[in-house]
């Protein structure tokens, strides 16, 4: 049974870059799509990046294209989120989201049934 531990969330000034990771354990990923999302309180959850692990296909928002780069990392099982020129409104709750599928649909956060606890991104001067 796949599980997801994600990491590496904290303060950051506007301008600045932090890296998330996404642990994997369980089962390889492999099989699955690895999705990014962020959720701030009172909106909707956003897909950010998604990663198809079989075949490599990167998805990102237009809000974060040429900023975040998402990565696997087939010997750790983690999938990364590096976040460059982090901006005041990509604060929010990150979290990496799991489905068996094969697909990804940053839209439609429900795609994903398998979630992290979310780790907390803060950009503040």
């Amino acid at each position: 049974h796949l599980q997801l531990v994600e990491s590496g969330g904290g303060p950051v000034q506007p301008g600045g870059s932090l890296r998330l990771s996404c642990a994997a354990s369980g089962d390889t990923l492999d099989d699955y799509a690895i999705a990014w999302f962020r959720q701030v309180p009172g909106k909707k959850r956003e897909g950010v990046s998604c990663v198809v692990i079989r075949d490599g296909s990167l998805y990102y928002s237009d809000s974060v294209k040429g900023r975040f780069i998402i990565s696997e990392d087939n010997a750790k099982n983690t999938v990364d989120l590096q976040m460059n020129n982090l901006k005041l409104e990509d604060t929010a709750v990150y979290y990496c989201a799991a489905t068996p599928y094969r697909l990804c649909v940053l839209q439609d956060y429900q795609v994903y049934d398998l979630w992290g606890q979310g780790t907390q991104v803060t950009v503040a001067s």
